[in-house]
């Protein structure tokens, strides 16, 4: 076998970006000379390391104990760069950070451009998801850090809290509920709904949570961001859910008043996981402790 640091690092990148598109974008090259490099390697050690299929791909058996392998090769490349300090001045440190959609709105970015500014011969690699895809993809080192909510099951990582994360309703001034200080999720079933599109994470934990209650939410409308859903509530479209921070800016500008959600779920802590803080390559540990430190 011939493989040299860029076919690791963009097999890594294939991986975790779920297409060979992706993972060239990710290594700065081209998809032809991607696909190329990836038949290589196949050829090279004559199996398959990648299932295709039109979704996306994921890795073989094969597949997944190169990719251990190639995450090992790489974390030590990166620990050699930051120990010859200046000798690695023309080198590049990168950092895989994913986080749910609450730490990201909210919390992330006053935090991630500290550091940034601070490293500027480090970069970011930043991924919105749900808390437990975070969580699987660190236990599949498919990612460094991790900012999750506590109500996700944390075996088997490292986890440090990060902030506090309440989930409140938010409805229209002069609804019925607005004089409420408190109330659960079950009191609003029968309400329509303002989201957030797509997959967002918070929504799919709304939804999930009030499945769970026996009822599927009737969503008015789907919006763009956390802002948008605070707009539409305070026009009367519906009631919505989002992060306390949120509420409390938007009803400085908008006609909405928010009330404390009581279900375990809307009260929680978001936490930084990683699989083995020791472990980190030096970039990842120096965004680590700049990420406590900002808590």
């Amino acid at each position: 076998m011939r493989f040299d640091l860029t076919d690791l690092r963009l097999f890594v990148n294939v991986v975790q970006a779920g297409t060979i598109t992706g993972g060239a974008e990710r290594t700065h090259m081209t998809l032809a000379s991607a696909s190329e490099r990836v038949r290589g390697m196949e050829a090279d050690i004559g199996v398959a390391l990648l299932l295709r299929d039109p979704r996306g791909v994921q890795p073989t058996e094969a597949g997944r104990t190169l990719l251990h392998h190639a995450r090992a090769v790489l974390l030590q490349m990166e620990q050699l760069q930051s120990e010859l300090g200046e000798y690695g001045a023309g080198l590049k440190g990168h950092v895989r950070l994913l986080c749910n959609t609450s730490a990201l709105t909210e919390h992330l970015y006053e935090a991630l451009s500290g550091f940034l500014a601070q490293h500027p011969h480090i970069s970011v690699d930043l991924e919105e998801r749900a808390s437990h895809e975070i969580v699987d993809a660190l236990r599949n080192e498919l990612g460094d850090l991790g900012i999750v909510s506590d109500a996700v099951d944390l075996a088997g990582l490292e986890a440090f809290t990060f902030r506090q994360d309440h989930l409140v309703l938010v409805v229209p001034r002069g609804d019925a509920l607005a004089r409420r200080r408190r109330a659960a999720l079950r009191e609003v079933l029968d309400r329509e709904f303002v989201g957030l599109g797509g997959a967002a994470p918070l929504q799919e934990l709304v939804s999930r949570n009030a499945l769970r209650l026996g009822r599927r939410l009737a969503y008015r409308v789907r919006v763009r961001n956390l802002e948008a859903v605070c707009h539409m509530v305070a026009q009367g479209v519906g009631v919505g859910v989002v992060p306390q921070p949120v509420a409390a800016r938007c009803a400085k500008s908008m006609a909405i008043v928010s009330i404390a959600l009581t279900d375990p779920w809307a009260v929680r802590n978001l936490m930084v996981c990683v699989r083995r803080s020791d472990a980190l390559p030096a970039n990842a540990q120096l965004l680590l402790r700049h990420l406590l430190g900002s808590s």
